[in-house]
């Protein structure tokens, strides 16, 4: 049973309405997002157009403000731009639908504000911009508007897509937008193109003096984001209407040859079952540029050798895929495919060949993800002297995986890293290194007397040795 000092709402319930309004006011103090949301609340108990006047009073505040956003205003910002948008998707859309939707395309609209000034290096921002292109497209199908003006309004978002908050648009306004509305969208993007092709050099600025007109690098870059937005919206209605060849008119040749786009048009023609046109696509793929094949390509191929009974080629290309990248997808595959019993054949053929794998990376890697510990430990004892001390995220998770179970392989790993950092000097990592040190120490008294590597006391004592200078790495070690 909770105790009654436990926060929760019965418990708070007990303190009475006086009490909690007293409580509410001192805690609001000094926070204006706090005062805002009680605000907000207020509003609430009068109608939805009371709590839409507020969201839009604070949006115009946002949007009209000019100051920079640096990264330690940036959770502040967040949690300001959250709270409006759950109470638009929530609150107002719960009393009134049309109104809803009108405010959350007030506050799409603030994205250009906000991110041509907000410091979002990490995505922060724009992942609560694509969590209100979601609401937008759930509240849109439940007010229901006329399609053909929500296309227009569509398509006047879609030409301030500067920062690419609108690139799911599209997709989630597709079943409001119904055949009709994604018809007449089309049609405005296709005019849209068109008068790209032909807008450039009347736009172009030449300079005094000069006769010709060439193109500034922003009308270039205008010019770019304009074809990569039209392309992407084409795309998107393509796949609304279930139009594989519309899908495929947006890309060149060119395109039709990079690997990925090459599987999403396969993929697509899979989906209709146009089964020979899909393995006729993914073959058009060029994979002799020197980059690794990506695995989506991999996959749809299999995928598509599956689909056509070609089972054998399929099986054939998931091995040597596997035996080429270690990558666990492959093989996952390839095992599901099998008889009861050759599995685990195959199984034990796969982790020997990752054994001997030249990347020796890569395979300890593999081997710890599987997982396959007891292999793992094996390789790292074996072929040490390969294993790169800098690689110290890979070489920590294997020390923390081995440590219960494979003492000796953990140590290795963690004296791997020990010594890149000191024999670097990479004094950023000294505190990383005496943690290491300090883990080792303890599980060498889990080993047993015949070690095929030096103790932990003689170890230490070649290290002083060597590094007998690094006083600030002794320091931290001896802490």
């Amino acid at each position: 049973m909770a105790s009654k000092t436990t926060l929760n709402a019965k418990n708070l319930e007990a303190l009475g309405v006086e009490r909690l309004a007293t409580l509410l006011i001192d805690i609001s103090k000094g926070s204006a997002a706090n005062k805002r949301r009680l605000r907000i609340e207020l509003a609430g108990m009068q109608s939805g157009e009371e709590v839409a006047r507020e969201v839009n009073k604070r949006l115009s505040f946002i949007d009209r403000s000019q100051s920079k956003i640096g990264w330690r205003r940036v959770k502040a910002l967040k949690s300001d731009l959250d709270t409006q948008r759950r109470v638009i998707a929530e609150t107002i859309s719960g009393s009134d639908a049309d109104e809803a939707l009108e405010v959350m395309w007030r506050f799409m609209g603030v994205a250009h504000s906000v991110l041509s000034r907000c410091a979002d290096s990490n995505g922060t921002i724009m992942a609560t911009f694509r969590r209100a292109c979601a609401d937008l497209g759930v509240i849109a199908k439940s007010a229901g508007p006329d399609p053909r003006l929500l296309a227009d309004r569509a398509f006047s978002a879609l030409q301030h897509n500067e920062y690419g908050q609108y690139d799911t648009l599209i997709d989630v306004l597709a079943p409001a937008l119904g055949v009709d509305g994604l018809d007449h969208l089309k049609i405005l993007l296709v005019e849209w193109s068109k008068d790209a092709e032909g807008n450039l050099p009347r736009t172009v600025q030449t300079a005094p003096g000069r006769s010709d007109a060439r193109p500034s690098y922003e009308d270039i870059l205008d010019l770019r984001n304009r074809y990569r937005t039209i392309r992407r919206a084409l795309e998107q209605i393509a796949d609304a209407q279930g139009d594989v060849d519309a899908f495929i008119a947006q890309q060149d040749e060119q395109a039709r040859s990079e690997p990925t786009v090459a599987a999403e048009i396969a993929r697509r023609l899979l989906a209709s079952g146009r089964l020979e046109e899909a393995l006729d696509a993914i073959k058009k793929a060029d994979l002799t540029d020197g980059h690794p094949v990506p695995f989506e390509w991999e996959a749809v191929y299999t995928e598509t050798l599956e689909s056509l009974g070609r089972k054998e080629a399929a099986q054939e290309f998931r091995w040597q895929s596997f035996e080429r990248t270690l990558n666990a997808d492959h093989l996952r595959a390839f095992l599901k495919r099998l008889p009861d019993f050759d599995d685990m054949e195959a199984e034990e053929k796969a982790l020997a060949f990752a054994a001997r794998y030249p990347n020796v990376h890569a395979a300890l890697a593999f081997l710890l993800s599987w997982p396959a510990l007891d292999n793992a430990a094996q390789l790292a004892i074996s072929r040490a002297v390969e294993l790169d001390g800098d690689r110290y995220e890979l070489l920590t998770s294997a020390a923390e995986a081995l440590r219960d179970k494979h003492p000796l392989a953990s140590i290795i790993t963690l004296r791997k890293m020990i010594d890149f950092v000191l024999d670097h000097s990479r004094s950023t990592r000294y505190k990383h290194a005496a943690l290491h040190l300090g883990e080792a120490k303890r599980l060498s008294a889990d080993l047993k007397d015949r070690c095929p590597i030096n103790s932990h006391e003689d170890y230490l004592a070649d290290l002083k040795s060597r590094h007998r200078s690094k006083t600030k790495f002794w320091r931290i070690a001896v802490r």
